[in-house]
């Protein structure tokens, strides 16, 4: 029994590094859908150039500054990264999205899904179309949370999933502390709320809204330098699947909400971990671990079904 529940905390904690990532890529989707009503299905593929470019970096660093230490050279190459990322999302909004404001709602998604083919085949193209190594830049050594006694293994994570952990929890607090305190967040909950309103109140909904997507793709940017660290490889299609996951996880947690995105990247990773934790045990081994990918996508199915709002989401009511 005692061995049991080690399992399970250490199944939860891996849920929780997952979760974590899946939370940082969720607040672009929604930050986006808050102010725009529209999904930005290229958010995966800014993760993607995120650790891509960090990775060149790297290389960059290494061959000028080869006395640099790992921290600070992996902290210089995700600033150069974030630099990257946040005038690409500002690009991606100048040029494909701002034209195609008051189009319907079908015009905006097909661009998403061109401008993701778009940056695929650019890095493709840039770096290749093999995975490629990503260095180990922190410690791998493992920290124990929960001693080992008897049968039951303990807990443990690797330095990289808890500074991936702490690194998330900054992420959020100083983007809730940025939108709820102020003047650029007080600018993007007008616009959210009603734009026209907000410029004749003197607030520019054209810098609001790239203001969102450059934080947005910084926030990108991050989550797929944790994706690099945690896997150590990178390749030109990474962001597809993680960005599909993010964006279950913010109809999960009510899209559109920033709290919702959080707890929505949480529980889809602690969903996630523990269904391929236990799905063996379950199902006669019939089915294994690689089915981690389908909990998503049942997530999402239920969620549209039963709870269309999502778990922290407000019910509208629709207008006659």
């Amino acid at each position: 029994m005692e061995a049991t529940l080690h399992i399970l905390l250490q199944q939860c904690l891996y849920g929780l590094v997952l979760g974590s990532v899946y939370a940082v890529i969720a607040l672009g989707y929604t930050m986006v859908y808050g102010i725009l009503r529209i999904i930005n299905f290229a958010h995966g593929e800014v993760l993607m150039t995120g650790a891509m470019v960090t990775l060149s970096a790297i290389g960059v660093l290494r061959n000028h500054f080869p006395g640099l230490g790992n921290v600070p050279t992996l902290g210089l190459a995700l600033a150069a990264a974030a630099f990257v990322c946040g005038v690409l999302g500002y690009a991606i909004e100048r040029l494909a999205y701002r034209p195609l404001r008051g189009a319907p709602r079908l015009a905006p998604l097909i661009t998403a899904i061109g401008v993701s083919i778009i940056l695929q085949t650019l890095a493709m193209m840039i770096w290749s179309r093999n995975p490629l190594p990503f260095p180990q830049m922190l410690p791998t050594d493992s920290i124990r949370l929960l001693a080992a006694s008897g049968d039951a293994p303990g807990a443990s994570l690797t330095v990289t999933d808890l500074v991936i952990v702490a690194t998330a929890a900054l992420l959020m607090s100083m983007l809730l502390l940025l939108v709820n305190h102020t003047r650029l967040g007080r600018a993007m909950r007008a616009t959210a709320e009603n734009p026209a309103a907000a410029s004749l109140m003197g607030v520019s909904p054209n810098f609001v809204i790239s203001a969102t997507f450059v934080i947005g793709s910084v926030l990108a940017a991050v989550a797929g330098v944790m994706i690099a660290c945690q896997y150590g490889n990178v390749n030109f299609y990474m962001g597809f699947i993680p960005g599909l996951k993010a964006f279950t996880a913010a109809v999960l947690g009510g899209i559109g909400n920033l709290g919702g995105a959080v707890v929505g990247g949480l529980l889809l990773g602690l969903i996630e971990q523990l269904g391929a934790g236990y799905i063996g045990a379950l199902t006669g081994g019939v089915f294994g671990s690689h089915y981690q990918d389908v909990f998503a996508f049942i997530v999402l199915i239920g969620v549209l079904l039963f709870r269309p709002a999502g778990l922290l989401g407000e019910r509208t009511a629709d207008r006659a």
